[in-house]
């Protein structure tokens, strides 16, 4: 008989329900299931609303931040250039014909006739010279003249007599031709004297200096008694006048590389003095050098000026006015949106989606405030104003509106009243 094992744990007996105490209902379960999960789905909801605004927080800060960095700028739109343009130079003015006198024989200045400022006729007399050597001299060339004259006739008389003779026997052949080689020798000596008394009497007759031509003298550099050389301008001589014609007056200009193709003969032009600033003088191009100074880059022109009244005087400083039709289309650009960078020159434009764009550019003419653009820039193009200079190309950029300067705002205030 098997002995059987006793459970140590004490046994609790079932406590039999109460009659008062109500039984739990069979959906108790589900509903409570049901309000976890939706206070589960809100919170999860609270959660993704706060990294959602949290997120969209720190994108707008970064955009700030970079709207806040790119750098402000102002912008415009470039102006077209004129179809003709005017370009103002200065020039020199020369008289049309200019010429120094000097002495072409030497002695002593014995008398002049004019001073400067005075005008003189063509072969008018200037000055006398006293030359005694000359004189001396051109009469002894006019005795060995008369000397030479007298051996040729003589020795034309025996070449004659001879010839003669020959034909009877009565002087050798040998006589005959000695004869009428000493003919034809004193007919040489007597033409190389007549040359020399030509000479002396042209050398008498410089004695006399007078004018070249028409014009005005400018210059005088001698006075009576002062010892004169012959000479020129390459020679010792010293010039004694100086004389110009005034009536007509060249003006050289030299005209840059840019400017010298629309620059043609004919083309008529303005001559402007700080004299005379409200009476221009008109004149036209009558010639260039067809060349570019190496030197300079510029082509010497020459003007043709009316100059009868005699207001403009040769030597002086004019500016002369050339209304040039522009060879290409250009635009106009304050200075201010000029980049000089170490590649070169630079425009700053503005693309469409607010970037900056760095193009090179070819710059014409100066106006001081202004400069024209003749490559590089289209139309259509806007320009930033002023650019940092710490704007590189592709950077981001802020456009704010430009401000009136304070002339152009009382203009609009004035055209308002």
């Amino acid at each position: 008989m098997s002995a059987k094992t006793e459970d140590p744990r004490p046994v609790t007996p079932e406590r039999p329900p109460l009659e008062s105490e109500p039984a739990a209902p069979p959906d108790f379960d589900r509903r409570r299931r049901t309000m976890f999960f939706i206070i589960a789905g809100a919170a999860v909801l609270a959660a993704g609303f706060g990294i959602v605004t949290r997120v969209r927080a720190r994108d707008s800060l970064r955009k700030d931040t970079e709207a806040n960095a790119a750098p402000k700028v102002t912008v415009f739109d470039p102006q077209k250039g004129a179809p003709q343009q005017e370009l103002v130079l200065p020039g020199n003015t020369q008289a049309f014909t200019d010429a120094p006198i000097y002495a072409r024989t030497s002695g002593y200045l014995k008398k002049w006739y004019v001073d400067i400022g005075a005008r003189v006729k063509k072969g008018q007399l200037l000055a006398e010279i006293d030359s005694p050597e000359i004189d001396q001299q051109l009469q002894q060339a006019r005795a060995d003249l008369a000397t030479a004259v007298a051996n040729e006739h003589l020795a034309q008389t025996t070449a004659e007599r001879y010839s003669e003779l020959v034909k009877s026997d009565s002087v050798s052949k040998q006589d005959a031709d000695n004869a009428v080689d000493t003919y034809a020798a004193r007919r040489a000596a007597t033409a190389s004297a007549q040359a020399n008394v030509h000479r002396l009497e042209q050398l008498v007759s410089f004695e006399r200096i007078e004018a070249p031509f028409d014009g005005i003298i400018t210059a005088r550099n001698t006075d009576i008694g002062q010892l004169v050389e012959a000479g020129t301008s390459g020679g010792a001589g010293k010039e004694l006048f100086h004389i110009a014609t005034t009536g007509t007056l060249r003006v050289f200009v030299s005209v840059p590389q840019t400017a010298a193709s629309s620059t043609t003969v004919g083309l008529p032009v303005d001559v402007t003095m700080t004299e005379h600033l409200s009476t221009p003088f008109e004149g036209k191009v009558v010639r260039t050098a067809s060349a570019i100074d190496p030197a300079t880059r510029t082509l010497l022109v020459e003007i043709d000026l009316d100059n009868h009244n005699g207001e403009i005087l040769p030597g002086a400083a004019v500016e002369v006015h050339f209304k040039l039709t522009a060879a290409v289309p250009t635009l106009l650009v304050p200075v201010s949106a000029l980049m000089f960078r170490s590649e070169g020159l630079r425009l700053a434009t503005l693309t469409a989606d607010k970037h900056a764009h760095l193009i090179p550019v070819t710059l014409g003419r100066d106006y001081g405030t202004t400069v024209e653009v003749t490559s590089g820039l289209s139309p259509g193009m806007t320009v930033i104003d002023s650019p940092p200079d710490s704007l590189v190309d592709g950077q981001q950029v802020q456009v704010i509106p430009r401000v009136a300067p304070p002339e152009d705002a009382k203009k609009k205030d004035n055209k308002k009243k």
